[in-house]
């Protein structure tokens, strides 16, 4: 077994419920066995969360949450705090981790885990920072203000693609307002999630804080769906497609509980005649090829002034011909595998129905027989649109080449697709740069100019509108989210007088 895995605690077998300090003596037989997708074999296997075991890890949530909440919103902090330091200890073993069961390459799996400590920096200042609000009121000797209080227990349902960042998005931030974690990774990559509660565990054993602040449950949609329906679990924040996402908003809004919904993208960046194509071009081969284009935030679209569209269509496939596709372990890689097999039928159906539709495919796409695991070539693609496969997020390195000739005509393309998470234009017009982020221009929760789609940092809110979901996580004030609001109003005088001018004599 390579060195990286034992230095996680990742054994043949793992536990794969845990209530957050301890993990649980199964009572499931079944296995969730993870494959790497880099050739294909078995690494390790995982336990299945019973019902059983996840009646335990909710029951120890609950509990932990009467305690957790009432420690000082601080001393929180500092427990998250120590969890960034015990991550910069084990990001080189995590980072490698991440890499070979999801199959990004080495220096993206890297990039994931300093996401994870970055988020866990920011929380630790954001937990002296829960701030509520004071208000004048209309009556005499009163005060008026409000406060935020925890929520319970938050389930955070994770995606593959991000296997261990968009969980610490959400429970580090959720932990320093006082809410305890049920945590369900993918059955893709399982053993991200194991490592990262063998971390978190360490530090929660070596301050003896309560069980189940951050607890694991594992498995597919079954388990999954314990915690959408459940009422105990007041919030759930789902990353995945959007018919799931759908599935849980409904599922999670028929009980009146709370979501966090951050769901497929079909991000564009807008070429214009005015663009730097040297800077254009760098964002566009990252955002479209990085992680083998199994971003939320992927660029999928590019939108290209006519003027242009030549020069830099041929660029880019030249480009494309010399990227090195391989072990996402070797230093030399920018593009490892896909995850899985299915990825890979997605893509070649996601190819012929581009050419079934009246486009065509200018470079790449093939499948790379000679290689062990799901590897493929990029592709570009000339299309319209409107077709309905471009309308369609395919999670796979796919690039589609649209021409525009106007501004107006170029936004209403980007906007004219059901997701809204990413977007992006490069040009150096300023008035292009303020019409693209103005009222009428980008309808997507991000909006950037002269840098891609991809690479979003975690001080400002993450999340997208239409379809991707309207959630947000990480930075800016995405803390509201897993917090309810309270308006506390005192009398402090000796009268009652009424809102409004009332007058009720008894």
């Amino acid at each position: 077994m390579k060195d990286f895995l034992s230095t996680l605690g990742i054994k043949e077998k793992n536990a794969g419920t845990s209530t957050g300090v301890n993990y649980i003596e199964n009572t499931s037989t079944n296995l969730i066995t993870s494959h790497t997708p880099s050739d294909g074999s078995e690494i390790a296997s995982v336990y299945e969360t019973s019902k059983e075991d996840y009646e335990q890890v909710v029951k120890a949530s609950q509990e932990a949450f009467k305690e957790w909440r009432m420690m000082p919103a601080p001393q929180r902090g500092e427990i998250v705090r120590q969890i960034g330091l015990k991550l910069r200890e084990y990001k080189e073993p995590l980072g490698k981790l991440v890499s070979y069961e999801m199959g990004k390459i080495y220096q993206e799996g890297l990039g994931e885990v300093q996401e994870m400590i970055d988020i866990c920096d920011f929380a630790v200042g954001q937990s002296r920072m829960l701030y509520g609000k004071t208000m004048h009121s209309e009556r005499p000797q009163h005060r008026m203000y409000e406060q935020w209080h925890p929520l319970g227990p938050v389930g955070i349902i994770s995606a593959f693609n991000f296997p261990v960042a968009v969980y610490s998005w959400n429970a580090m931030i959720a932990a320093i307002c006082g809410d305890t974690v049920i945590w369900k990774g993918s059955e893709k990559t399982p053993l991200c999630s194991v490592a990262v509660q063998n971390i978190i565990g360490e530090v929660l054993k070596e301050n003896d804080v309560p069980e189940g602040v951050f607890g694991m449950i594992t498995g597919g949609r079954e388990v999954g769906e314990w915690m959408t329906t459940d009422g105990r679990i007041p919030l759930i924040s789902a990353t995945g497609s959007i018919p799931m996402g759908k599935q849980v908003g409904k599922t999670v809004a028929a009980r009146l509980g709370k979501t966090i919904l951050e769901l497929g993208g079909n991000n564009a960046i807008i070429i214009s005649k005015e663009a730097d194509l040297e800077m254009a071009i760098r964002a566009i081969v990252f955002g479209a090829v990085g992680t083998a284009g199994q971003r939320c935030t992927s660029t999928r679209r590019l939108i290209i002034h006519e003027d242009v569209y030549d020069e830099l269509k041929d660029r880019l496939v030249n480009i494309y011909k010399s990227i090195n596709i391989g072990d996402p372990l070797d230093s030399d890689t920018l593009v490892g595998p896909l995850i899985d097999q299915d990825a890979v039928d997605a893509m070649q159906n996601a190819l012929k129905k581009v050419e079934a539709e009246g486009g065509s495919v200018v470079c790449g796409g093939d499948v790379l027989e000679n290689l062990e695991g799901h590897y493929v070539k990029p592709a570009i693609c000339e299309v319209e649109n409107h077709y309905e496969i471009v309308q369609h997020e395919t999670f796979a390195p796919i690039l589609y080449l649209i021409k525009y000739s106007e501004l107006d005509e170029a936004i209403e393309l980007h906007n004219g697709v059901v997701q809204g998470l990413s977007s992006s234009m490069f040009t150096l017009n300023m008035r292009e740069m303020e019409r693209f982020l103005s009222h009428a221009g980008s309808d997507c929760g991000i909006a950037n100019i002269n840098i891609g789609t991809s690479g979003a940092e975690i001080g400002g809110a993450f999340g997208g509108e239409k379809e991707t979901g309207g959630g947000r996580e990480s930075g800016s004030d995405a803390w509201k989210a897993y917090m309810r609001r309270q308006t506390n109003t005192i009398n402090w005088g000796d009268e009652l007088p009424l809102a409004q001018g009332i007058e009720f004599d008894v």
